[in-house]
């Protein structure tokens, strides 16, 4: 390493970044091969020995292997900018009143879900309740490795079909909800931000938080002028820790409208109305069972599955589409 490096103290966290993350995936790759001539040892041992029970069970953990290495190998196509990076996930509902306001609670339950079910951090940093349901809108932070390369395709409009709880002549309503998913940056990433395009507002806490949280203006809006972006933070009971946080959430807000327009993304669903236009899935409870991802095609008849956090088939979907839409 050279003695020079922490002259610049900026690259040299850079630097001992990748190095970490350098080092995580050569840990991962021989605890695998390890993990490989061990199934393949127990497996010729329960051969030799016609032990039918063992090898029962050695071909069930080859199974989970095997799927654990598919997992793997979508992640070594994970090459963009900060597809390592933790995400934060945004949740706004859209048509249908109260029966989109709790439509999409439920989306943010779901990513909740799948976020623990993977062992990652989950955290809440702004939510704005309904009037008689669900919420408004909300945003989570989900903190761990790679969760934006494996979350990023989800943002778009997603529709929700069901017999409505909340209308007494149980008649089928059609709901939206739009998902925003945007990396967490360092300070490795320069990001300029004139304080003249912002304005800042702050508000009563509405959220989650006791009744102290709710006695004082802590939570902050920001607003940036040129392009419309808003973020809001009330998780802290202090204004200014809030509003620190606001300031990280509009620099990743940012960040990944630069990164969109490198890739020359044609989504902009922050940009558009949130109904029929610009749908990427579809829960369907009734007149039958379907969650489908209109991009991809895939589906899946097990709605409930889905919104208990079981997305990693949608996402592998998403995932393998667009690499082969690289190739």
């Amino acid at each position: 390493m050279s003695e020079t490096l922490w002259d610049n103290p900026e690259q040299a966290r850079e630097v001992m970044r990748k190095r970490s993350e350098l080092e995580e995936e050569i840990s991962r790759y021989e605890k695998s091969c390890r993990e490989f001539e061990d199934l393949k040892t127990l497996i010729e041992l329960a051969e030799e020995e016609s032990d039918e029970t063992a090898l029962n069970e050695a071909a069930a953990d080859l199974a989970k292997f095997s799927d654990r290495m598919q997992v793997y190998q979508l992640e070594c196509f994970f090459s963009g900018e900060a597809d390592q990076s933790s995400s934060y996930v945004e949740v706004h509902s859209g048509a249908g009143g109260t029966e989109a306001q709790d439509w999409a609670q439920m989306l943010l339950r779901m990513y909740a879900r799948w976020a623990e079910a993977h062992k990652f951090g989950v955290e809440v940093l702004e939510e704005q309740e309904g009037e008689e349901a669900g919420i408004k809108s909300a945003t989570i932070k989900i903190t761990g490795t790679r969760v934006y390369g494996w979350l990023k395709s989800e943002s778009g409009i997603h529709r929700l079909v069901r017999i409505s709880p909340f209308d007494s002549n149980a008649r089928r309503h059609t709901s939206f909800a739009s998902v925003g998913v945007y990396p967490v940056i360092d300070e490795t990433i320069n990001i300029e931000i004139n304080e003249s395009d912002l304005r800042v507002d702050t508000y009563r806490s509405s959220g989650a938080g006791g009744q102290h949280i709710n006695k004082t203006d802590s939570a902050v809006r920001i607003t940036h002028l040129p392009t419309g972006i808003v973020v809001q933070c009330q998780s802290d009971r202090s204004q200014h820790r809030n509003r620190a946080t606001a300031f990280e959430m509009l620099r990743a807000r940012l960040y990944e409208l630069e990164l969109r327009k490198k890739e020359e993304s044609k989504n902009q669903e922050e940009k558009n109305e949130i109904g029929w236009g610009h749908q990427i899935r579809s829960y369907v409870m009734q007149p039958y069972q379907m969650v489908k991802d209109l991009r991809t095609g895939f589906e899946k008849g097990d709605v409930s599955s889905v919104l208990d956090g079981d997305l990693d088939d949608f996402l592998r979907a998403s995932i393998s589409a667009r690499i082969k839409s690289d190739e």
